[in-house]
């Protein structure tokens, strides 16, 4: 370890490139992962979405598109267009003291909405990290069709 610790002044001098893009790397994981930990809705495993499921009933809102939908989407789900989602809508705004899971096809689009409820003032707002694509990989079941 003392040889490692000798030999590093030398090795960063003749590998800056390599150096400085290790520490620009570095910080922009601990930057991801501090936003990650410090927003405030939660990622769900399509086997923590079955037991909230299971536990606490709550709303589920699928975002993807509606061919996506009618393929296949968690049951119970409820279709909504990103496009036309809105937190302040009456009928949403009656589920704002109910857990709410937001998903879409493949869980790239879903975080815009959460946050979007958090600001709307929903206090337990959650996200299925993977989308739907995570819920079948999973084996879960899957509903088919508009409802």
């Amino acid at each position: 370890m003392n040889d490692f610790l000798h030999q590093l002044p030398t090795f960063l001098g003749n590998h800056f490139a390599l150096a400085a893009l290790f520490v620009i790397l570095l910080v922009a994981l601990v930057a991801m992962e501090a936003t990650r930990l410090l927003r405030k809705f939660k990622e769900l495993t399509p086997a923590g979405l079955t037991l909230l499921i299971n536990r606490e009933n709550p709303l589920l809102v699928d975002l993807s598109a509606r061919a996506d939908f009618e393929k296949a989407h968690v049951p119970g789900a409820r279709h909504v267009l990103m496009s036309q989602f809105d937190p302040e809508h009456k009928d949403l705004a009656k589920a704002k003291e109910l857990p709410v899971v937001v998903m879409d096809k493949d869980g790239r689009g879903a975080d815009k909405a959460a946050q979007r409820l958090v600001k709307a003032g929903f206090a337990k707002v959650y996200t299925l990290g993977g989308g739907v694509m995570a819920w079948q990989q999973a084996q879960l079941p899957v509903a088919k069709g508009n409802k």
